[in-house]
Parts: C-alpha cells; structure tokens; sequence
C-alpha cells in the first residue's frame, strides 16, 4: 500500500481563500513540505510507543487526539495557525495509519499477510478517488476538513468495541505479557467460533506451552529503537528497505512532471497517480506470492531505474506519446518499489521493535516524497540534478537488493534472535540435491544449527559400533578409534 497522503485538494481550496498565487505562492509547497513534515515526525515518535506501550493504545491515542486537532485546522484564521495545526496533525495520522498498519500485519497468517495488506491498500485508492468529489460538494476546504474529522469519528467507535481493534497477542507474548496474551487468545478463538472445551482444543492445551516460557510472574521487556543500530542483520536490512522506500516515494516527481502539459493540469495528474496505485498493487498481488517479495522487489526497481534513465537522457529525441508511456510505466514501478518496502520490512523486523524500525522505514518514504513541493519552492530549479541523483539511486539499489532475506511464506520473527537469524537465500532455487554432492540425511542438521550436530553425531556412532564385530582385525579397531571422538575434539570426525 502507498504511504503517501495527499494533500493536493485541501491546497487548491485554501489558495484561493487567501490568496496564495503569484509572489505568495512559495506558501504552498511550504504547507505541503510542513505536512509531510508532520507525518514523519509521527512515524519516528509513534513507532517507538507502539513497540512500549501497544499497538492499540498507539492507534486509539493518535485518533483521538487527532478529532480536536482537525477541527482546530478547520478553524485557523492564519496561514501560521494553518502550517502548525497542519503539522500536528499529520502527525497524529502518521502515528494511526502505523499502529494500524503493524496490528493488521500481526493478525494474519503467513498465507494471507499480502492478501489483507493489498485490500487494505486498495480501501485507501478508493479514498483517493473519492477525494475530489467531496471537495467539489464541499466546495470549501473548511468543510471539506470537517468531512475528515467527521471520519475520524466514526473510526473512534474502536474505543468501545475492543473486538473491532484488539490488542497485538504477538507483541503481548514477544514482550512477555502472559496473562494479557492468554486473553486476547482466547477472545480471538471465542470470536472465530472455535470451542476450546472440545478434546484437545481446550485452554490448557492451547496455551499449556505459555507458561513453561518464564518461571513465576513474567517480567514484561520492552526494546528501544536503539536496539536496531546494536545489530548486524536487522539493520541492514532496514537500512535496504529505507533506502527503496525513499526512492519510490522521491523518484515518482521525476514522473510526474512529464504529465504537466496534459490538460487539465490538476486533475489529470491526480486520478493517474490513484489508477497506477491500484494497478501496481494489483501487480503485487499477482507476482508477490509466486515469485518472492525479494525478485519482485528487484524488478520493480529495474524498471523504475531504467525509465527514469531513458527519460533522463532521450527526453528531447523520444515523441511525446512514447514520454508518456515511459512516465507512466516509471510511476507504476516507483508505486511499486514503495508499497512493497513497506510490506517487507514489516515481515523482516523482529515484532518487539517492529514499530519503531517500521517508523524509521516510512519517515524515510516520506522525505522522498517531500522533494516535490520543495522543488516547487524553488520553481523546479536544479530538477536536472535531483533526476540525476534518483537515477543513480534507483540502479544503486538493484545491487543492495540482493542482500536482503525473503519473507514469503515464513513466519514473522518475534525477538532480536529471530531478526538476526534471517539469512539470503538464492535469487533462483536451486534443486535439492546438488550434481557432484551426496545427500547424507543422517549428517544433515536441523534448521539454525550449527555444524556439529550432537544427536546425528551420537546416531552415527552408534552405527557404526553395531556394524563393527568384536572379530574384526585391528585395522578394523583403528578405524572404530578414528569415528570416536577424543576429548580434545569437539566437532564431528574428520574423515566423515
């Protein structure tokens, strides 16, 4: 799902309120870049309390406060009132649309993560289509922001009904909230129907394993964003995965300025950048699950990079219909790259900084996208440069891609551990069995194991004792000694 908000609406209404054209229209890529300001300072502060104090207690804090300080925007008399209210709010809708995003992640199974992830994104296209028509019945942006606030409201009614927006039983049991997560379980089989005084699918049974994990009364344990920056796998991963989202979110103005001399000017724009969105989503939805969050990530960014490279250097020999369709197919593949950084970062991070790292991943998305109204402060001075620099980003990128882990079918990692333990698999499976290699089924070890195998080491000692009769002559006896470990040898034979 695109990260993106939109704003366009709401800055056409209010410059024509206050006049805001000619020698004062620098105000208005300025209230754009303060609102997107806004939305990243949300994602930096209210990722870490979703990791503190809970996916819930994040969501239903932002919304609420977020009621009052939308209708303060509907009611600011200046335009300084306006940047500062603006600020605030996006803010808080940051901090909603990330919890929001986090608990809906945590909820599903690994089969249905990027089905629920690309409905929701296509709820949010059908909000960005529906935009302009209720600002054309609005007819006044003040309006028009009530509209919103009046939405918001009507999202509140979570607060009292837990079971619209239940507590995160993945972050309860990663943080070692016992008890709440035992309930939160128990509520989620109840609502799906599931009776647990049936054979073995009673409460004991089910949640037997959860008090074997600590001794007593469980200590919760909470992980700062600093936690991140201590490791070695989880922050180069997010540290990938920043770096994409930025140039999907940032590239996407090298695009759209190709579609400037189409009439008319707003619009157009606009409704095409809602369609693409939905059409690359839907891309994803085709692509993703057969070919691996990892390759589909990769080509995406090859086409994002090539495009903008061809419009880069051919702009001025290529006809006008052939820049058009380059742009388009650049902005289908930046929406692309953008959507799926967000889903896979979320699948990579560990849940017990999940919000914090996925916060870090989104503020980056939105300073990309911050290049456009201050491009526009300057009148698209220095545009040449800042493609360039995208450019080479994009192809950059394609090399760094290769680094990351894949997440398809896998379940989401819960400690620091798990996080760390994430390893790059091949871009093409190989087969199993590999030509000039033997398949040794009792040597192999178990998953995450390391190269000593004690339990396979003992197995095939064993063996080899019984194969071996007390008849034999003494070279058979030297060989026995050779599979025998000696005290100073730790590891499996050498001859094996």
């Amino acid at each position: 799902m695109c990260i993106e908000p939109k704003y366009d609406g709401h800055v056409q209404l209010r410059a024509a309120n206050w006049d805001l054209v000619c020698g004062n229209r620098w105000q208005v890529p300025l209230e754009q870049t303060t609102y997107l300001l806004g939305w990243l300072i949300g994602y930096v502060g209210f990722g870490s309390t979703c990791d503190r104090f809970g996916r819930r207690a994040t969501y239903m804090s932002a919304l609420m406060l977020s009621m009052p300080l939308g209708v303060a925007v509907a009611l600011s008399v200046n335009y300084v009132m306006l940047v500062l209210t603006r600020l605030l709010f996006g803010a808080l809708l940051a901090g909603t649309f990330l919890s929001l995003y986090v608990a809906r992640l945590e909820l599903c199974d690994p089969p249905h993560r990027l089905a629920v992830t690309m409905g929701a994104g296509f709820f949010w296209v059908s909000g960005e289509l529906l935009l302009p028509g209720l600002a054309v019945a609005c007819k006044e942006w003040r309006l028009l922001q009530g509209a919103i606030v009046l939405g918001l409201a009507l999202l509140a009614a979570c607060w009292w009904c837990p079971a619209l927006f239940p507590e995160s039983a993945r972050w309860l049991l990663a943080t070692q909230q016992l008890e709440e997560g035992k309930r939160v379980l128990h509520n989620l089989a109840e609502g799906n129907r599931v009776r647990l005084e049936e054979d073995f699918y009673t409460r004991e049974h089910l949640l037997t394993e959860l008090d074997t994990l600590s001794e007593g009364a469980p200590v919760p344990q909470y992980h700062s964003i600093c936690k991140i920056f201590h490791t070695r796998v989880i922050w180069k991963n997010s540290l990938i995965l920043g770096f994409t989202a930025f140039i999907g979110s940032g590239i996407r103005h090298c695009f759209t300025r190709n579609l400037t001399p189409y009439a008319p000017r707003f619009y157009f724009p606009y409704f095409l950048l809602a369609v693409s969105e939905a059409v690359a989503l839907l891309f994803l939805c085709l692509t993703v699950e057969r070919f691996g969050r990892r390759a589909v990530l990769l080509l995406s960014t090859i086409l994002t990079g090539v495009s903008s490279l061809l419009l880069l250097a051919l702009t001025q020999y290529l006809m006008a219909w052939l820049i058009l369709s380059l742009s388009v197919l650049g902005i289908l593949a930046s929406q692309a790259v953008a959507a799926l950084s967000v889903l896979f970062a979320s699948e990579v991070l560990p849940t017990v900084v999940r919000g914090a790292g996925l916060g870090l991943m989104l503020a980056a998305g939105s300073v990309g996208q911050a290049a456009a109204p201050i491009m526009e402060i300057h009148n698209s001075r220095g545009f040449f440069l800042h493609h360039v620099v995208f450019a080479s980003f994009a192809i950059l990128s394609v090399l760094s891609i290769m680094l990351l882990p894949e997440s398809t079918g896998r379940p989401l990692p819960d400690s620091l551990r798990d996080g760390e333990s994430q390893r790059r698999p091949p871009l093409f499976r190989s087969a199993r069995r590999r030509h000039g290699k033997d398949h040794l089924p009792l040597l192999s070890t178990r998953p995450g194991a390391g190269l000593y195998d004690p339990d396979s080491y003992a197995r095939l000692v064993t063996a080899t004792k019984k194969m071996l009769s007390p008849h034999h002559t003494a070279g058979s006896r030297r060989t026995r000694q050779l599979l025998v470990p000696s005290s100073r040898h730790s590891g499996p034979p050498v001859g094996v």
